[in-house]
């Protein structure tokens, strides 16, 4: 029962997100990043998409990995109801990168882009894994017209983030 009590401390702490995140009302470090959407090379930069209206910004673990591949294809589902809203969805990771155009095609739906990032975007947006240098953790984040941190829910379940995001982006046009 010992090793089994150690063994599942193991993986929780494996699995366990960094320990801060950016919080309500923070801003958000602006960023330029590359990626693929549908297969295709795209690029993203926050403040120019900032200004057609918020950003949804949810990192995830590492591409091909069934919980990352379950969070991308909720999103798809959804981006109806996000472009609705008039929000721009994207994802983002720093593991099994370089597998991301055929991520965005398989698990995105060629629906939203994914990109790739380093240690220095880990860093500013506290999204890095305790225990798993190199990956990011299951974080999202709602980004306001203002560059403002209107929604931060970090949870390793994939499937709430949908639910928590777009609930966050209707309250912000509600307002």
């Amino acid at each position: 029962m010992r090793h089994l009590i150690a063994g599942l401390a193991a993986v929780a702490a494996i699995s366990a997100p960094a320990l801060a995140e950016l919080e309500l009302g923070d801003t958000a470090p602006d960023f330029t990043v590359e990626g693929f959407q549908a297969g295709e090379p795209v690029s993203f930069h926050l403040a120019e998409a900032l200004e057609s209206g918020p950003v949804v910004v949810f990192f995830f673990p590492a591409a091909f990995t069934s919980g990352c591949e379950a969070q991308a294809a909720s999103f798809a589902e959804a981006i109806g109801e996000f472009e609705a809203e008039g929000a721009q969805v994207i994802g983002i990771t720093a593991g099994n990168t370089d597998r991301l155009a055929d991520f965005s095609t398989q698990h995105c739906a060629s629906a939203f882009p994914v990109f790739a990032i380093g240690e220095g975007m880990m860093r500013d947006y506290d999204v890095g894994m305790l225990m798993r240098p190199g990956w990011t953790s299951r974080t999202s984040y709602v980004i306001d017209q203002n560059s403002t941190i209107t929604l931060t829910w970090s949870e390793m379940n994939p499937y709430e983030h949908v639910d928590r995001t777009i609930a966050a982006v209707r309250a912000l046009n509600a307002e």
